[in-house]
């Protein structure tokens, strides 16, 4: 990992913390050039790693293993590729893994995925692939000594009944190689706290890194949410209560919201965070110069 980053803490002394950015393929020539402008934008943060989402089915695998390699060949970052086991053989999905080592990459974020049909459809496991993630870690660490971040779900996935299938997931992956993994986002810290405290009862020891979803749109992180079993807070809802048509506000507003909760858990010992970017760079670059973030240049001229 890259040096850890600082801000001044409320407590007046330096607390170290990492941030990561995910980012998404690019179907148009419109969102190729506004992707690339947002790695160029926040590629100075200095991320530990920015990761390359991959669509329902491997749909994207295309346009997710382009953009990684060109992150590669014409970036300092170093890229995680999100790999998914749905709709495949184990034998289609190894030769993806092969294919990213031979260009380079050595971190993968291994994830069952959802079913081609869309979240809420009945997942099958292909009959010739890895059931579930626990078994896609165990494949992408026989093929080669990746490292491999796996999700992680502060208010359960959605299709676990209790805690203890929950948090047994996660250690499964832990069992079979994963070596971080990352939220999925959330609001309430102390559900966080929650989680974590679970899994360290577990014995999972791996970073449990946060994930941050700043809220470019109201009605569109609400979609997010209800898809992945996540919840939307009432206070969370009444910050931007009359801001549907005043996308400037609803922006400054966005940016204190992130940068109050991070804050909040950089305050608990939280040291990693991984911004959910939707391609948009602005907002995440005012949270993390919030934070105190600042380019390489500029903090190594200070």
């Amino acid at each position: 990992m890259t040096n850890p980053i600082t801000r001044l803490s409320r407590a007046g002394g330096e607390a170290p913390f990492r941030v990561s950015f995910e980012f998404f393929p690019p179907t148009s020539e419109d969102m190729e050039r506004r992707l690339w402008d947002s790695i160029g934008r926040l590629s100075p943060l200095s991320p530990s790693f920015v990761s390359v989402t991959y669509g329902a089915g491997g749909s994207t695998r295309e346009r997710t293993h382009a953009t990684v390699e060109r992150l590669i060949r014409e970036t300092p970052l170093k890229p995680a590729a999100h790999l998914t086991c749905v709709a495949a053989s184990r034998d289609e999905v190894d030769a993806v893994v092969r294919s990213y080592w031979e260009a380079g990459v050595r971190h993968i974020v291994a994830l069952r995925g959802d079913p081609p049909e869309g979240v809420g459809a009945r997942y099958t496991p292909h009959p010739d692939g890895y059931a579930f993630s626990d078994e896609l870690v165990a494949g992408v660490r026989r093929i080669a000594d990746f490292e491999v971040s796996v999700s992680a779900y502060p208010e359960r996935h959605p299709e676990s009944p209790d805690w203890a299938t929950e948090i047994d997931a996660l250690k499964r992956k832990v069992d079979a190689g994963a070596t971080r993994a990352i939220t999925q986002f959330f609001f309430d810290n102390d559900l966080y706290d929650a989680y974590v405290e679970r899994a360290r009862n577990a014995g999972i020891d791996i970073p449990i890194v946060a994930g941050i979803m700043p809220v470019l749109s109201l009605a569109q992180v609400t979609r997010f949410a209800e898809r992945c079993g996540a919840t939307v807070p009432d206070w969370v809802r009444r910050r931007f209560e009359g801001l549907e048509a005043d996308a400037a506000t609803r922006q400054l507003v966005s940016a204190a919201v992130s940068a109050e909760q991070v804050m909040d858990l950089v305050d608990r010992g939280v040291t990693d965070f991984h911004f959910y970017t939707l391609n948009r760079a602005d907002l995440v670059y005012a949270i993390c110069h919030l934070l105190g973030l600042r380019p390489d240049s500029v903090a190594a001229a200070a």
